[in-house]
């Protein structure tokens, strides 16, 4: 199988390094393994879906009581 680095999928999806350090830590990115610092993310991996909040608005996970 073969591997490419965070800044090789950073060109080919199109967004930064930083959220694909974010997606890899997450274990959003199927088969991306860490070696020592670095990522190694399989060349034919599907960039996942963006879960983030469009919206602006928040949902509520949890109720509190006083």
């Amino acid at each position: 199988m073969k591997y490419c680095s965070i800044r090789q999928i950073s060109e080919k999806w199109g967004i930064s390094v930083r959220r694909i350090q974010v997606l890899c830590t997450e274990d959003r990115i199927p088969g991306a393994v860490k070696i020592g610092y670095s990522w190694a993310i399989p060349a034919n991996a599907e960039k996942p879906k963006d879960a983030r909040v469009k919206s602006g608005k928040y949902i509520k996970s949890r109720t509190w009581s006083n």
